[in-house]
């Protein structure tokens, strides 16, 4: 159908335009996307065998749906990609503020000019873009800004009584009419705004004042919540809930590979910077790393930890490299170890401490998750230091701490170029040893960062020290650390 080409009721009728409800478009454009097999939600990761199956059963029984899950959990986004469901276009009557269907207006307005010009009527066609409305649950938000309220201005300017419909100033739910509407964070609503949405829930209509007037509103709602709020801040009241259809829990990715292509996908476009080498395993550090804050005993699990973090430590983690390539004069340039230092104000930012966090303060909290994530990496890529080794048993670690007793004070300075700190590296001959043993062949500068990942996995594990340098890191072994002072 050429929307364009029609732009009066009359032209509609002709061209044998059918009406249907806002949740009848999505249930059937789904349906249609199921036969078709056509990717559904794409951009939602991690959730194909959880949250998406849930979220299509709710769509096909036509439910208002609350997504409940702790922050960063694309809440908001599995909500704004139910606009790909929707109708392409829709026709409104013009300058209706309720966006009326012209078979069946519901408003004063929208009535009266069909009546008053009947096929001559002009409409306006309304993109799926468009019909995505989106309100933050706030404790000062009140009936008038979801509902509506009299305007007295109006009133005033078109001389109107208050008794005449047309001095109605409609809130967000009524100008959200055949569309998706989403309150995010629906627990911090107060409860007597929440009660006000009873009736459009159940009934789909609303009562402004005490006009005597009733509108079927065509709203697909969707509400997200967070379990925190239940016991800190409010609740959703009983009712409320009771009309809300389907309750999707979401979740943190369940993977290592999961959480790092979501990470790949909502990165900002100037932190793929292909001048820059990632190696796999810095990747999966990054990662490893918002996974021991999950389980941390520092870190309050009921808020949980976004996955935002993530995004914004290798944003961080690129930066640094940028920084280093650009003082260098270098046209590339890998990241290293050193350069996760760079990441502790995206961790410092984003997790709530216990009682237990705030007295070791959070920047101590952000090394020891960073010392936590590369223990079990070095657990994962070599194999666990066992505290007690039987007598005389070779241990492939143990050439590697003598060579660091025959070599102290061992210097990595982190603005050296790739080339000198590569070279610099390789000198401790017995690592190669190591990564042939535990490791596949891979690229030389993934080797590099292997090669880091190993010292300071060691450093984890006692058996060597490491101390901060104004430009660098030096590693000795754990008894001549001692006299240094560890870092």
């Amino acid at each position: 159908m050429n929307v364009s080409k029609i732009k009066t009721f009359g032209d509609i009728e002709k061209a044998g335009y059918t009406s249907r409800s806002i949740k009848d478009e999505l249930r059937n454009n789904l349906i249609d996307k199921l036969k078709n097999k056509q990717a559904i939600f794409e951009g939602i990761i991690g959730y194909e065998e959880t949250v998406i199956p849930q979220l299509k059963n709710a769509i096909l029984a036509k439910h208002a749906i609350n997504l409940l899950g702790l922050r960063g959990q694309a809440k908001t986004r599995i909500a704004r990609s139910m606009v790909s469901l929707l109708d392409e276009y829709i026709p409104v009557i013009a300058g209706s503020p309720i966006n009326d269907d012209p078979f069946c207006p519901i408003s004063s307005y929208g009535k009266t000019l069909k009546e008053e010009t009947g096929a001559k009527m002009p409409i306006e066609w309304l993109h799926r873009s468009e019909r995505f409305y989106e309100k933050l649950a706030t404790p000062d938000v009140s009936v008038a800004d979801l509902i509506g309220d009299i305007d007295p201005i109006k009133a005033a300017t078109q001389k109107l009584t208050y008794a005449d419909e047309g001095v109605i100033h409609y809130g967000m739910i009524p100008r959200a009419n055949r569309c998706i509407f989403v309150i995010n964070e629906i627990p911090d609503l107060q409860a007597r705004i929440q009660v006000a949405l009873f009736n459009i829930l159940q009934e789909g209509d609303i009562q402004i004042r005490g006009f005597k007037m009733r509108l079927p509103l065509d709203v697909q709602f969707v509400f997200t919540a967070n379990p925190e709020d239940y016991t800190n801040r409010g609740s959703i009241v009983t009712p409320l809930k009771d009309r809300i259809g389907s309750q999707i829990l979401t979740h943190y990715p369940k993977s290592i590979e999961v959480a790092k292509k979501i990470t790949q996908q909502e990165i900002i476009a100037e932190a793929k910077n292909e001048n820059i080498f990632v190696p796999e395993t810095a990747k999966t550090l990054l990662e490893q790393i918002v996974f021991e804050a999950r389980k941390s005993s520092y870190i309050d699990a009921k808020s949980g930890v976004s996955a935002r973090m993530s995004i914004t430590m290798y944003e961080n983690l690129m930066a640094a490299a940028e920084i280093r390539m650009l003082q260098n004069g270098e046209t590339s340039t890998s990241i290293r170890m050193a350069d996760f230092e760079a990441i502790l104000p995206a961790i410092t930012g984003k997790v709530e401490l216990v009682y237990e966090g705030e007295q070791l303060g959070s920047e101590n909290v952000a090394y020891h998750l960073i010392g936590s994530a590369v223990k079990t990496l070095f657990d994962s890529t070599y194999r666990p230091i066992k505290k007690l080794k039987k007598p005389g048993a070779p241990d492939e670690f143990d050439a590697v701490v003598q060579w660091f007793i025959e070599n102290s004070n061992f210097e990595l300075h982190n603005d050296a170029s790739d080339k000198n700190y590569a070279a610099h590296l390789n000198k401790i001959k017995p690592m190669q040893a190591v990564l042939d043993e535990y490791t596949d062949e891979v690229d030389e500068k993934e080797t590099v960062f292997l090669k880091e990942l190993l010292l300071w996995g060691l450093v984890e594990y006692k058996q060597l020290s490491k101390r901060k340098l104004d430009q660098g890191i030096t590693f000795n072994d754990e008894i001549l650390g001692a006299l240094y002072g560890k870092s």
